[in-house]
C-alpha cells in the first residue's frame, strides 16, 4: 500500500538521523526513539484500518441487482450470488437467475468513513448489516465458501439457520477446505454452509466427501 511505504520510509529516514548511543545524548535519543515507536504504531494502525473486508449490506425488497450494479458504478466491489430458478407461466416458462439470500448484496471494502458513504448512499441502500455505524466485517471463510458451492454448481438447498454442531471442513477434491455444520437426518449427511452475520444458510449433500472435524 502507498501509503503504508511511505510510512516505512519516513521512519527509515528518522532512524537513520540518529545518532550512536553514548552519555548525555540519551535523553535526545530517547525523543528520537519515542518518535520512531509512535511512527511505526501510526503506519500499523493506518495499515491494519485499510485491509479490505467483506460486508453485508441489507437492501430494499427486490433491488439486489439493482443495489449491486450502483455500487459497482461507485466502484465499490459488489457481489451478489445468484441461482437459476425455473419459473413457469400457463404458456411458457423461463429460467431466471435470483438472489440467493434474498435482500442482501456483500461489498469487499475498507473500514473508513469515505468507503462506506459510497456504499449506504447507493441506491436501494437500506443499511450496513452489524454494529454501527460502519457495519460488522464477515470471515472471508464465509464468503468464500459460498462462492466456492456456486462455482461448483453443487446441488444445494436453502436451509434454516444452525448455530450448534459439529463444525467439519471438506478435505480433498473440487470443495477442499470447504467448512460448515455437519447435519445428519435419516439416511442423508449433509454440510451446512452460512453467512452468520445475516443468519442465512444453504446446505448440500456430502457423501462420497472426506471431512474432518475443526
Amino acid at each position: 500500500m502507498v501509503w503504508f511505504s511511505s510510512c516505512l520510509q519516513d521512519l527509515e529516514e528518522l532512524m537513520a538521523t540518529m545518532p550512536v548511543i553514548g552519555g548525555s545524548q540519551w535523553e535526545s535519543e530517547g525523543e528520537a526513539v519515542s518518535s520512531a515507536g509512535r511512527l511505526a504504531s501510526a503506519c500499523l494502525a493506518t495499515s491494519e484500518a485499510g485491509q479490505e473486508q467483506w460486508y453485508a449490506v441489507q437492501t430494499r425488497s427486490r433491488h439486489e441487482k439493482i443495489v449491486a450494479t450502483a455500487l459497482q458504478g461507485r466502484g465499490v466491489a459488489a457481489y451478489l450470488p445468484v441461482v437459476s430458478e425455473v419459473h413457469r407461466w400457463s404458456d411458457r416458462r423461463k429460467t431466471v437467475e435470483v438472489p440467493l439470500f434474498s435482500g442482501y448484496v456483500f461489498v469487499r471494502s475498507v473500514d473508513s468513513n469515505e468507503a462506506m458513504s459510497k456504499v449506504i448512499c447507493a441506491d436501494g441502500v437500506v443499511s450496513i448489516v452489524g454494529a454501527r455505524p460502519r457495519g460488522t466485517p464477515i470471515p472471508d471463510g464465509e464468503i468464500e465458501a459460498i462462492q466456492t458451492l456456486l462455482a461448483r454448481k453443487v446441488l444445494h438447498r436453502n436451509h434454516m439457520f444452525v448455530e450448534c454442531g459439529q463444525r467439519v471442513r471438506i478435505r480433498g477434491g473440487a470443495l477442499e477446505g470447504v467448512e460448515g455444520i455437519l447435519l445428519e437426518q435419516k439416511s442423508e449427511t449433509s454440510l451446512v454452509v452460512s453467512v452468520n452475520l445475516i443468519q442465512r444458510s444453504i446446505a448440500m449433500k456430502i457423501e462420497g466427501y472426506d471431512i474432518e472435524p475443526i
